[in-house]
């Protein structure tokens, strides 16, 4: 990580080197943000760097975004992409497709492509893998202008994510998410202690386990079930022991309960917002709410 102080110091051609790759291929953007510092925030680092990009003429910002890789295309899948793009799209999993999955992409690859005369673009990071293949089927039926404003909002997506990576200061962008729990035993009045807690991530007719814990005295998860990191857009279930934690505690509801395991499914639309999702439960009844 650069400081920011350190990188306001820095002539054009070690701000180059510091920052310069945060803009895919494009050295152009680090050199004009340059002659706009000192930053006073990184955010206003980020919003230079953007402002290079969006004041370029057309044919300059289409030659920059048509210089990304396809997603999860041959490039990538030969891993002939930027070290940036690979860790990218290996973070939505767009590295272990099957045949049948890439053959797909590369399908909505090649109409995209034919249709706008660019690259399909979107922040993989914000996104879980359905999300991505809703977004490609979604925004196909666009207009050029629409779908080249889109693809401009997702560089800026993609490069506030690298520049906080890159360097620190005051004034850090927003790009984070937290996805938090608690547990409250209505039938005692009180937190559920030692529930055992699973997050899945729905991907079709699949689940993915993200996260397994236990509830603390308090009823929470140590630490969130998601954080550092945005949280990325799709769908989501939680599941609580809550059988096993009666059982614990002694109370009969049944053999075998008839509450055992509780799923709450629930979708995530805000990848930097907080999604706090408790449950309130007693051996016969739950409830749930999106808190803060």
């Amino acid at each position: 990580m650069t400081e920011l102080a350190d990188l306001n110091r820095m002539d054009a051609a070690a701000f180059g080197a510091a920052v310069g790759e945060v803009f895919e291929l494009a050295p152009w953007v680090a050199k004009a943000a340059h002659a706009c510092g000192p930053f006073a925030t990184v955010s206003d680092l980020h919003a230079a760097m953007m402002g290079a990009v969006r004041a370029a003429p057309r044919e300059q910002q289409l030659a920059f975004v048509r210089n990304h890789p396809d997603l999860a295309g041959k490039a990538a899948r030969a891993g002939e992409v930027t070290g940036e793009s690979k860790r990218e799209q290996a973070s939505a999993g767009l590295e272990t497709l099957s045949d049948e999955e890439f053959a797909r992409f590369h399908r909505l690859n090649d109409a995209y492509k034919a249709k706008f005369g660019f690259p399909f673009m979107i922040c993989v990071r914000r996104h879980t893998r359905d999300s991505i293949l809703s977004e490609f089927e979604r925004r196909l039926a666009r207009d050029e202008p629409t779908e080249f404003a889109q693809a401009m909002q997702e560089v800026f997506y993609i490069t506030r994510l690298r520049i906080a990576a890159k360097v620190t200061g005051e004034g850090m962008p927003q790009v984070n998410g937290r996805l938090s729990t608690h547990v409250l035993d209505t039938h005692a009045g009180r937190p559920a202690v030692g529930m055992a807690v699973e997050l899945h991530e729905l991907a079709g007719d699949r689940h993915h386990r993200l996260a397994a814990m236990t509830t603390n005295a308090d009823g929470r998860t140590d630490r969130p079930l998601v954080a550092g990191r945005p949280l990325p857009i799709g769908r989501y279930e939680l599941r609580f022991s809550v059988g096993d934690h009666f059982r614990r505690k002694g109370i009969e509801a049944g053999n075998p309960p008839f509450l055992d395991i509780v799923p709450l499914r629930f979708s995530i639309a805000e990848p930097e917002g907080h999604y706090h999702v408790p449950l309130l439960c007693t051996p016969w009844s739950y409830s749930t709410y999106r808190g803060s």
